[in-house]
């Protein structure tokens, strides 16, 4: 049987997800509950500009709102923005106790919970699993200030991701790529070059086993000059595949973050995911490693300018995972503290970069 603050919690984050999936802001879910334990008012954040969860449910509660307990999936929100403050809304209706489940990672949005208690308002933050899980993209997003970075590679164990011939399909088994195709359904958006757009024809969308695709889909990015051909399987679907005429990953990643996109997975060649790197914009890699050898064909990285072993780039392993006959690595870039910090995205038109390769796969 769920404890009080978890079957409130549980009702916040069903209302959350009735927030649209892809939007600037995090789905949000609120539940007012008096003293008898009946809801007596419910409200989720409808998207960047509305009215955030607390004041929908205050809304909806009216006067019934006094001396009810608010459970809310994200802390109450400090600050004004293109609505007030929930945690002044939440205190002037005259709600006695408020139950967060994840603290707000923001600078500009924090310090809700704090000015509720130092107005006497008892406040406790309740961790819940789910609704950690439905603001995890957003939090990290929010905190790098960008969209989260994931470098998905599929290899060989010499690292090769096509054979001589250029032959790729396929490295890994059919089990590493049903996981990756769950993968696909998990972020926001997936990006390739316009060089993978041109040679694969790829669909990039997210399927079953059974090629049926699944419920939730990414947004389809293609980054380069170049256009593709009509026909191509990116212009087909609802939503066809975005066009970035940039090599710039700044500049990629402040056009998604726009589009309130807060997690990316990098499915193009090295070269793509050899220019995010170069300007630090990667978060971690999924390595799907295959217990197969080639000796000879296109390398899974690019030359990343290393000339010594002492400037080898090192990762942590942070999981390792066996999928099938492969493995599935995650792994997070160690930070480098020696280097100095990448060119901001202004300077990249101008300035000359080290020999990591560009965006220009295209």
């Amino acid at each position: 049987m769920s404890t009080s603050p978890d079957r409130y919690l549980d009702q916040a984050v069903d209302h959350a997800l009735r927030g649209p999936d892809r939007d600037r802001n995090p789905r949000v879910g609120c539940v007012l509950v008096d003293t008898a334990g009946t809801v007596v008012g419910r409200g989720h954040h409808g998207g960047a500009g509305t009215p955030h969860a607390e004041v929908v449910a205050l809304t909806a509660a009216g006067p019934r709102a006094r001396g009810t307990t608010a459970y809310v999936t994200l802390e109450p929100c400090n600050h004004h923005g293109r609505t007030g403050p929930c945690a002044a809304a939440l205190h002037e209706a005259g709600v006695a106790r408020v139950v967060y489940a994840v603290p707000d990672p923001t600078e500009h949005a924090t310090g809700g919970a704090a000015w509720l208690a130092a107005q006497g308002v008892p406040v406790e933050q309740h961790d819940h699993a789910q609704a950690q899980a439905l603001v995890a993209a957003w939090a990290r997003a929010a905190v790098l200030g960008r969209p989260h970075v994931t470098w998905k590679i599929a290899s060989t164990l010499d690292g090769r991701v096509a054979a001589a011939d250029g032959s790729s399909r396929w490295i890994t088994s059919p089990e590493a790529r049903h996981d990756a195709h769950a993968l696909r359904s998990c972020v926001d958006a997936i990006i390739v070059g316009t060089g993978t757009a041109l040679a694969d024809d790829p669909a990039l969308t997210a399927r079953t086993p059974d090629g049926s695709t699944l419920p939730r889909q990414p947004l389809r990015v293609v980054v380069g000059h170049r256009d593709w051909p009509g026909g191509s399987r990116l212009s087909e679907g609802q939503e066809p595949a975005l066009h970035l005429r940039t090599h710039d990953p700044f500049e990629v990643l402040d056009a998604l973050a726009l589009l309130g996109v807060h997690s990316v997975l990098l499915e193009g060649g090295p070269t793509l995911a050899g220019a995010f790197w170069a300007v630090g914009c990667i978060d971690e890699l999924l390595v799907y490693l295959a217990p197969a050898l080639l000796g000879t064909g296109r390398s899974a990285v690019p030359d990343l300018g290393i000339t010594t072993v002492a400037d080898t780039a090192r990762l942590e392993l942070a999981d390792v995972d066996r999928v099938g006959p492969d493995l599935r690595l995650r792994l997070l870039p160690q930070p480098v503290t020696d280097h100095p910090p990448a060119a901001p995205a202004a300077a990249l038109a101008t300035e000359p970069t080290p020999p990591a390769p560009s965006l220009q796969e295209d």
